[in-house]
């Protein structure tokens, strides 16, 4: 890891090309090969993400390895700027993502609308046997992730795993992630225009009184509907616990990674919380820390985890209001959360070690 000291004659463009350099990112034989990397573009509103400048580091040492880079995410589960890949792009192009600032092209994985998946076997999965993800980021063959580490309101942290874990998976994935898989039609936002029952994939769509309802004991979860409603009145459930959230989200990532070469770069800094799916960011609920990288995702979450632990609470941000007595930054901003589940659950996948060892870049 490094920190965000810097001086005249060292900028942080240097700092993190040197970490890039001590991590190790050169033993991957990236010449010819397409490199997916993973980011979240940020909701139009949110100023937490990531700056694009971080990621043009990154693309340029991919493109001097003769690599093929993109960027790329899936569209959203909920309503906002991400749900189809029309407005995604236009909201990664409106945050700075846009192909002459970072040096590559921008690619939503699952499609105009969030329905080109690949259904991806998970072994020794508890509760996902096969994931959908976004076809585009199994068609790569290199996998990077860049995270912009925070605290989340389901999951406790937000870092490498829920970035790709979450990240990755289609509609029809994030949905199986957040609940049982099936939606619902809020009815009083239901205009009766049949655009949903057009596109079902199941037939499960039928009318009462010009209103859409679903049959659940039909409905495969494909989450089409989700994406054409020109209301949004069809929504997830949002039923599953935190801790089974955790753990689908570590096997959605098991599905991502297993198999082919991956590389993982984490930055905590502007650590919000709540997630950058939000239209807004409140205050850092922490100073900032630094960069992270390694080749494993769980003992870099564990790092990020550990180091933010050890920092002060912010004056004049939510966790200093929550005035908690625990030591646990995230338990203590959002109580019914357990972000231990995730690394524990992905260390029992084989995805990597809790245990590590921080070397210092300096």
């Amino acid at each position: 890891m490094c920190d965000f000291r810097t001086g005249f004659n060292y900028t942080m463009v240097a700092k993190i090309r040197k970490l890039i350099e001590k991590s190790g990112f050169e033993e991957l034989d990236l010449k010819g090969k397409f490199v997916a990397i993973k980011i979240h573009f940020g909701e139009p509103g949110n100023f937490a993400y990531l700056r694009p400048q971080y990621v043009r580091i990154l693309v340029d040492y991919v493109k001097e390895r003769g690599g093929k880079p993109f960027l790329t995410d899936c569209n959203t589960l909920y309503v906002g700027g991400r749900k189809n890949a029309l407005d995604h792009l236009e909201s990664a192009y409106l945050n700075g993502f846009a192909p002459y600032a970072t040096g590559c092209h921008v690619i939503i994985a699952d499609g105009l609308k969030g329905t080109d998946e690949v259904n991806v076997p998970v072994e020794n999965g508890i509760y996902v046997k096969e994931a959908k993800i976004g076809r585009a980021v199994m068609d790569a063959d290199v996998f990077i992730s860049v995270t912009h580490f925070k605290a989340h309101e389901n999951t406790g942290v937000g870092g490498v795993l829920k970035n790709i874990g979450m990240g990755c998976g289609s509609r029809a994935g994030k949905m199986e992630m957040h609940s049982a898989g099936k939606p619902k039609v809020v009815q009083e936002a239901c205009i009766g225009c049949g655009a949903c029952a057009k596109v079902c994939g199941s037939d499960a769509i039928g009318f009462t009184d010009k209103k859409a309802l679903i049959n659940r004991d039909i409905c495969t979860g494909c989450g089409r509907c989700i994406g054409v409603c020109p209301k949004d009145a069809v929504v997830p459930l949002y039923d599953e616990k935190n801790d089974i959230l955790n753990e689908k989200i570590s096997e959605y990532t098991a599905a991502v990674l297993k198999g082919r070469p991956h590389y993982h770069i984490s930055f905590v800094m502007d650590v919000s919380p709540y997630c950058d799916c939000h239209a807004e960011n409140d205050a850092p609920i922490i100073p900032d820390v630094g960069v992270f990288a390694s080749f494993d995702p769980v003992a870099l979450d564990q790092a990020c985890t550990d180091s933010a632990l050890k920092m002060p609470v912010a004056e004049n941000s939510l966790l200093s209001e929550r005035k908690a007595s625990g030591n646990d930054h995230f338990k203590n901003l959002h109580p019914t959360t357990n972000w231990q589940v995730m690394m524990d659950s992905a260390q029992r996948l084989g995805l990597g070690n809790k245990d590590y060892e921080l070397i210092k870049i300096t």
